[in-house]
């Protein structure tokens, strides 16, 4: 038996998933009668989306269709970042998405904090853009985890819990 177990708190997401959803939005856009003459463009760059399109009303339809294929295949509205759109030539529109991966500085700083002002039997270590929770007691971690995921709902990334050990 193990004298201490751990888990790691990280924001990640699929990215086979994202590349998966964005195809499906390509194709709903080309397919669809109120997008198809738009001329939409969704590029998938490492760490950003952008979508350039004919319209604000089109951009808006756009995003929706992406949020909602995004939602299909089980990927967090969260990892989400909309920019302001900006107009580029021939009354068009551009709109950068961040991609939201991994735990700031701050954010694991207030997390850490929170998880050992509640809890006092686990240790809370900042491992680059994670978090190792680890403790004597695996109804400790669980704590550790429910805690964590009642402050989620405020926070503006998605949190996953790996390698629980």
């Amino acid at each position: 038996m193990a004298d201490t177990f751990s888990f790691d708190v990280v924001s990640d997401f699929d990215r086979q998933e994202l590349v998966n959803a964005v195809d499906q939005v390509r194709r709903e856009v080309s397919q669809r009668y109120d997008l198809k003459d738009s001329g939409t463009a969704i590029d998938l760059e490492e760490t950003s989306l952008t979508i350039t399109t004919a319209s604000d009303m089109t951009l808006q339809a756009v995003g929706d269709v992406l949020r909602q294929k995004a939602t299909k295949r089980n990927l967090s509205l969260k990892i989400f970042d909309f920019e302001d759109p900006e107009t580029v030539g021939g009354n068009r529109v551009k709109q950068v998405v961040k991609l939201r991966k991994g735990l700031s500085q701050e954010l694991a700083k207030k997390l850490s904090k929170t998880v050992r002002d509640n809890l006092k039997k686990v240790t809370v270590a900042i491992q680059g853009d994670s978090l190792r929770v680890t403790g004597k007691n695996k109804d400790d971690l669980q704590s550790a985890i429910a805690l964590l995921r009642e402050q989620e709902k405020d926070l503006e990334v998605p949190l996953q819990f790996q390698n629980y050990r």
